[in-house]
C-alpha cells in the first residue's frame, strides 16, 4: 500500500511544530537570559520524508514535495526552517539530493514564521520592566512567559503590589487596608492566583505560612487577615436567650470562647432545621455550617456537652458522621437510623454518584454501620438518600426524647 503524500512533513506541518513550541512557551523563555539551560536553537524539526519504496513509484510527487519544501524554506524567503540535503541514489531513479533534516536557526527565524515578532517585541520590553524592578521573577517568566504576556496590561499594579509586599511583609491588615496607588481591593482580588505565584518567588520563606494554600488560602499565606467566618446558633431553651434573643451568628474565635450554660449541641447542616428545631431544655442548635464542620467540632468546649450529629441518611452523611467523631468521639447521631429511612421512603431521593463514600467509617456504632452497608450494597434501591429537610418534623418531636441521653 503506497503511503500518502500528506505523511510527508509539509510547510504546514512545521509551522504546527513550531506553534506547539510557541504554545509551551519555549519561545519566548528562550529570549530571557541564559540559565545554564541547553540553548533552543538551533531548534531541530521532526522530517517525515519518502521511503525509498516512495522514490521508485511516486518520483514525481517526491519532487513535488521537495519543491515545495524548498519554496518556503530560509533559502528561498530569507527566514524560517532551514533544509540539509542528502544525496540518495535509488535503483530506478538514480542519484538525488532529497531533505534529510530540517532546523531553524533562530529566534526570529520561528517568529516570523509564524507571525509572533510583535507579541515577542511586547514580551522583551515586558520582561525588561519586570527583571529591573523584579529580578527574582526570572525563573518565573521562563516557566510562565505566556502567562506575562496574557496580564501585560496589568503588571505595572502587580509590580506595585509585590515591592509593597517586600516592604511590609505580613501586614496584618486586612486586604482593603493596603494602601498601594493606583491598586484597589478588587484588582488584588481577581489576581490572587496569579499574584500568589509571584508572591512566592520574591518574598522570603519567613514571610509565607507555607500551610496555606489555593486562591482561598491567600490572606492566610501572606499575612493578611480575613473577616471571621460566622457560627449561627438557636438557643433551643427560653431561659437561655440573651437579651431575648435566640438566635445569635458568632465570629468563629468568639464561638470557641461562648460557654452557654447548656448541657447539649445539636448540630445540623441545613438551615431549616436548624430555624424549626423545637425547643429543648439547656440546649442549642448549630446549623448552616458557613464555617466548616471540621472546624467547628474542634471547639473545646464542645467535649464537655452532649453532642448530636443529625445529617442526610446516605453514604456521605455517614462519612461526615464518622468525621465529626474524630474530634468528638462521644458524639451521636440523631435520626440516622434504618426506622427512620423506611418510614420516609416516598421521600427518598438518589445520592450523587460521585459523592457515594467508597471506604468503610471506622468510627460507627454497629446499627449505623449496619445501615451504611446496606445503602452502600444498593440493599432497597440504586443510590438511596433520604435529605434531613425532608423528614418530618413531628417524627422529630416524637422521637427527640429517646433520642437524648436525658429526657425532660
Amino acid at each position: 500500500m503506497k503511503t500518502p503524500p500528506r505523511a510527508w512533513t509539509t510547510p504546514e506541518e512545521i509551522r504546527r511544530q513550531l506553534q506547539r513550541h510557541w504554545d509551551s512557551g519555549a519561545l519566548l523563555a528562550a529570549r530571557l537570559p541564559a540559565d545554564d539551560g541547553e540553548p533552543l536553537f538551533p531548534l531541530a524539526l521532526r522530517l517525515r520524508r519518502p521511503t525509498a519504496r516512495d522514490i521508485t513509484e511516486r518520483f514525481a510527487e517526491v519532487a513535488a514535495w521537495v519543491r515545495q519544501l524548498r519554496d518556503n524554506s530560509r533559502d528561498a524567503l530569507g527566514h524560517g526552517y532551514a533544509i540539509t540535503f542528502r544525496r540518495q541514489g535509488n535503483r530506478v531513479q538514480g542519484s538525488n539530493e532529497l531533505p534529510a533534516a530540517l532546523s531553524v536557526p533562530g529566534a526570529e527565524d520561528a517568529l516570523r514564521l509564524l507571525g509572533r515578532q510583535r507579541d515577542a517585541e511586547r514580551f522583551d520590553a515586558l520582561a525588561e520592566e519586570i527583571l529591573a524592578r523584579q529580578p527574582r521573577l526570572a525563573d518565573w517568566l521562563r516557566r510562565q512567559p505566556l502567562k506575562a504576556l496574557e496580564h501585560k496590561e496589568s503588571w505595572p499594579r502587580l509590580l506595585a503590589v509585590l515591592d509593597h509586599f517586600q516592604r511590609h511583609p505580613r501586614p496584618g491588615c486586612y486586604p482593603r487596608q493596603l494602601a498601594i496607588p493606583g491598586v484597589d481591593t478588587k484588582f488584588i482580588e481577581a489576581r490572587r492566583g496569579l499574584l500568589a505565584a509571584l508572591l512566592d518567588e520574591v518574598l522570603p520563606a519567613s514571610a509565607i505560612d507555607a500551610e496555606a494554600s489555593g486562591v482561598r488560602g491567600f490572606n492566610q499565606r501572606f499575612g493578611l487577615r480575613s473577616p471571621s467566618p460566622l457560627v449561627r446558633l438557636r438557643l433551643l431553651d427560653p431561659t437561655l436567650h440573651v437579651q431575648g434573643l435566640s438566635d445569635l451568628s458568632l465570629p468563629a474565635e468568639q464561638f470557641t470562647t461562648f460557654r452557654p450554660a447548656v448541657e447539649r449541641v445539636f448540630i445540623t447542616e441545613n438551615q431549616t432545621n436548624g430555624l424549626a428545631f423545637p425547643d429543648v431544655p439547656r440546649s442549642l442548635v448549630v446549623f448552616g455550617l458557613g464555617y466548616g464542620l471540621e472546624h467547628l467540632v474542634r471547639t473545646p468546649w464542645l467535649r464537655e456537652v452532649e453532642v448530636y450529629y443529625w445529617g442526610d441518611i446516605d453514604t456521605h452523611g455517614f462519612g461526615i458522621l464518622d468525621r465529626v467523631r474524630a474530634s468528638l468521639p462521644d458524639a451521636r447521631s440523631l435520626l440516622m437510623d434504618q426506622q427512620t429511612l423506611l418510614a420516609h421512603r416516598s421521600l427518598w431521593g438518589e445520592e450523587p454518584a460521585d459523592k457515594r463514600l467508597r471506604t468503610t467509617p471506622r468510627r460507627l456504632t454497629d446499627a449505623e454501620l449496619a445501615l451504611f452497608l446496606a445503602l452502600r450494597d444498593d440493599t432497597w434501591a440504586e443510590r438511596v438518600r433520604l435529605e434531613q429537610e425532608r423528614i418530618d418534623f413531628d417524627w422529630l418531636r416524637q422521637r427527640l426524647p429517646a433520642a437524648c441521653r436525658t429526657t425532660e
